[in-house]
């Protein structure tokens, strides 16, 4: 028997989260979408869902309470993710998915109450939607398993915004809430003291330059990717063809 203070170690009794949620046996495809970060997903479409119909007539609820929640979700699905051992194609996909789903459902909305702005709205979802397809197609065909997983020749600005996480982060945080304050500015909120404007408009003054960058970034994704494509059919005609 080992005395009290014996200086054999002990066996661990502590397990990680991951190891403790990781299975005994082989899985279905059906668990896949039982994983935390895919619950998580699965939520956050729901209440995209449901502030579509709120949007209209209940401006603060959907806000603060269900818009803002399904986008502020968006920061602990790929935590679970992390943390759980569940990264998965579905969950990537899922994520952006709902993330462009979500912005474009708000842009149309937008388009509703400033339809003075209609081409403007229509060019910023093509923009979101053309730049953030062909990436991720650009990253798969490429044999990425991320599509934040970037090369090093890769644009810094492109590489710093995904795979730098504050800055995804902030960057995606603000850009949502220029499109929430300018929503909210269309309805009657009280002026602030002292600066005379309401805080939905003062929220759009603050977001407007990380917004602009947003815009800014999806252009340079949309060239990154378009020229990715290209070198990869130049390569290959190459091949066919038998040029050297």
């Amino acid at each position: 028997m080992s005395s009290p203070n014996s200086s054999e170690k002990q066996p661990a009794t502590k397990t990680s989260a991951s190891s403790a949620l990781k299975p005994q046996k082989p899985i279905q495809a059906s668990a896949i979408y039982t994983f935390v970060p895919n619950q998580i997903g699965f939520l956050r479409v729901v209440l995209m869902l449901a502030s579509l119909f709120t949007m209209q007539h209940h401006p603060k609820f959907t806000m603060c309470c269900l818009y803002s929640t399904s986008c502020l979700l968006d920061a602990f699905d790929g935590y679970a993710a992390r943390k759980y051992g569940q990264s998965t194609k579905f969950g990537a996909v899922l994520d952006m998915v709902t993330d462009r789903c979500s912005t474009c459902s708000l842009i149309v909305y937008l388009g509703v109450i400033y339809p003075q702005w209609f081409i403007a709205w229509q060019l910023l979802i093509s923009l979101d939607l053309a730049s953030h397809y062909i990436h991720m197609y650009a990253q798969i065909s490429s044999g990425s398993n991320s599509h934040k997983t970037l090369k090093k020749d890769t644009n810094v600005l492109l590489r710093l915004y995904y795979e730098n996480r504050t800055v995804l982060f902030l960057v995606c945080a603000l850009n949502e809430l220029f499109y929430m304050a300018v929503y909210l500015d269309y309805y009657d909120f009280v002026k602030l003291p002292f600066i005379g404007i309401s805080f939905p408009r003062l929220l759009v003054y603050v977001s407007t330059p990380v917004w602009a960058f947003k815009q800014f970034m999806n252009v340079i994704q949309l060239m990154n990717a378009c020229n990715m494509l290209a070198e990869m059919d130049a390569k290959n005609y190459n091949e066919i063809n038998k040029l050297n």
